[in-house]
C-alpha cells in the first residue's frame, strides 16, 4: 500500500500565500519597468542592466547576513517581516519616479528588503517541511509565487487597457496617456502588498529550532561542508550567465510584440513557472536534485540560444513559454539541495551563501549582458548566456553533489 502524501504544513501554505500576493504586487510592475525606463524616463540597456544588477546584488549582500543572523538568535519571523514590510512601503513610488536614476534607488530598497527577509523565509520554509516532502514544499512555494506573478500582470493588463493604452507610436515612442497609465499601475501596486503584509503577520508562525545546540552556537559552530561549497561555485557559474529577465522582454519588443502585450507575456511566463513548480519539486524528491537541475540549465541553454536567432513575434511567445519550464525545474530543486546538505543549525547561512552566489553574479551578468547588447547586438548577448549556461550544466553533471536527505543537528 502506497504511503500517504505528507501534509504541506500551515507555515509552507502560509509564506506560499504570501509570495503570492507580494509577486502579484511585484509583477504588475517588473514587466513594464523597462518600457518604463527606456520609453518615458530615456534609460538605455546598459543603465537597466546597471538597475537590475545592482539592486540584487544589494539583496544578496544581506540575504547572508541576515540568514546567519537568524540562525545566530534562533529565530527567523522577524527577519520575514520586516523584509516583507520594507519592500512593501517602497515599491509603490516607483510611480513617482521622474529619473532612472530615482528608479535606482527605489529598486535598491526594495531589495534591501528582499535581502532582509529571504535567506530566513527559506530557513523557515525548511524547519517546516518534513525531509521526504520537501522538494515539494519548495516547489509549491515557487509556483504560490510564481501564481502571483501570472496574476499581477494580468492586473497591469487590464488596468492598462482601462486607460487605453495600446503599441507605441509610429516613432516608438510611448505617448503621454501611456505613462500616465503605468504610473496608476505602480501605485495600485500597494493593494496585494498590504495583504501580504496581513498574512504574514496572523498566519505564519515560528518554528521552535529541532536541534541540540546552544542559543548562543547555532551560528557559527556547524560546518556547511565542502559538497556545499563545491555546489555553490557551479550555482555561480551558472549564474554569470544569466541576466536580468529584463532583457527578454526588450527582445520581445525587438521582436514585435507590443508594449501592450508585455504583462501578458510575462503573465504567460509565470504561468508556466506555476503549473510546473509544484511538479518539479516533487518530481525531485522521487529521482534526485541533480537530474532536474543538469535538465533544467541545458533548456536555458537552449532557450537562450533560440532567443539569438528568433524573429517572429510568434517565436518570443513560444520562448517564453519554453522557459517557463526550466523554472519549473529548477527553482525549488537548488533551494531543496541546499536544504539537504547543510546542518539544520546552519540553513539560514547557507542559504545566505546560496542567495549571495546569485547575486554576485546577477551585477556583472547583467552588465555584461547589456554591454554586449549594445555593442555587438542583441543575439550576441544571448549567445554569451547560453554558452555560460551549458558550461555550468556539463559542471554540475560532473561535480557537484547529489541530495543527500539528512536532519544533520
Amino acid at each position: 500500500m502506497q504511503k500517504p502524501r505528507p501534509k504541506l504544513g500551515r507555515n509552507v501554505i502560509g509564506l506560499s500565500a504570501v509570495s503570492f500576493f507580494t509577486d502579484v504586487s511585484t509583477e504588475m510592475i517588473y514587466p513594464l519597468l523597462p518600457v518604463f525606463l527606456a520609453g518615458v524616463l530615456g534609460a538605455n540597456a546598459s543603465f537597466i542592466g546597471a538597475i537590475e544588477g545592482t539592486a540584487e546584488t544589494t539583496a544578496s549582500l544581506l540575504k547572508l547576513l541576515s540568514g546567519w543572523w537568524s540562525d545566530k538568535v534562533s529565530t527567523r519571523k522577524p527577519f520575514v517581516v520586516a523584509g516583507y514590510l520594507l519592500a512593501s512601503i517602497v515599491r509603490p513610488f516607483t510611480a513617482a519616479a521622474h529619473s532612472a536614476t530615482q528608479v535606482l534607488a527605489i529598486r535598491v530598497t526594495d531589495r534591501v528588503g528582499k535581502g532582509i527577509r529571504s535567506s530566513a523565509r527559506d530557513a523557515l520554509l525548511a524547519d517546516s517541511a518534513v525531509p521526504e516532502a520537501r522538494g515539494r514544499a519548495f516547489g509549491f512555494h515557487a509556483a504560490a509565487d510564481n501564481a502571483g506573478a501570472v496574476l499581477g500582470p494580468l492586473v497591469a493588463f487590464f488596468i492598462l487597457r482601462l486607460h487605453g493604452v495600446g503599441a507605441p507610436d509610429m516613432s516608438g515612442h510611448l505617448l503621454p496617456r501611456d505613462e500616465h497609465a503605468m504610473r496608476n499601475v505602480f501605485w495600485l501596486s500597494a493593494i496585494p502588498a498590504a495583504i501580504a503584509m496581513v498574512i504574514l503577520i496572523v498566519v505564519v508562525r515560528d518554528i521552535p529550532r529541532r536541534d541540540s545546540a546552544k542559543p548562543g552556537e547555532a551560528g557559527g559552530s556547524a560546518s556547511l561542508g565542502g559538497r556545499f561549497w563545491g555546489y555553490l561555485v557551479v550555482v555561480l557559474l551558472f549564474t554569470l550567465g544569466n541576466s536580468t529577465d529584463a532583457f527578454l522582454l526588450l527582445r520581445a519588443n525587438q521582436l514585435g510584440v507590443p508594449v501592450a502585450l508585455a504583462p501578458i507575456l510575462w503573465a504567460l511566463l509565470n504561468f508556466v513557472k506555476s503549473a510546473t513548480g509544484t511538479y518539479g519539486g516533487q518530481l525531485s524528491d522521487t529521482i534526485g536534485r541533480k537530474p532536474l537541475i543538469v535538465g533544467g540549465w541545458l533548456l536555458y541553454a537552449a532557450v537562450y540560444f533560440a532567443f539569438a536567432w528568433a524573429g517572429a513575434p510568434w517565436q518570443a511567445w513560444a520562448l517564453f513559454a519554453v522557459y517557463g519550464i526550466f523554472y519549473g525545474m529548477t527553482e525549488g530543486t537548488e533551494k531543496a539541495l541546499v536544504a539537504d546538505i547543510v546542518p539544520a543549525v546552519r540553513r539560514g547561512a547557507a542559504f545566505g551563501w546560496y542567495n549571495l552566489a546569485i547575486g554576485l553574479g546577477a551585477l556583472p551578468a547583467s552588465l555584461i549582458f547589456g554591454w554586449i547588447w549594445d555593442r555587438s547586438g542583441s543575439p550576441s548577448a544571448f549567445v554569451f548566456g547560453a554558452t555560460l549556461a551549458l558550461a555550468a550544466a556539463i559542471l554540475m553533471a560532473v561535480v557537484a553533489p547529489s541530495s543527500q536527505l539528512s536532519e544533520a543537528k
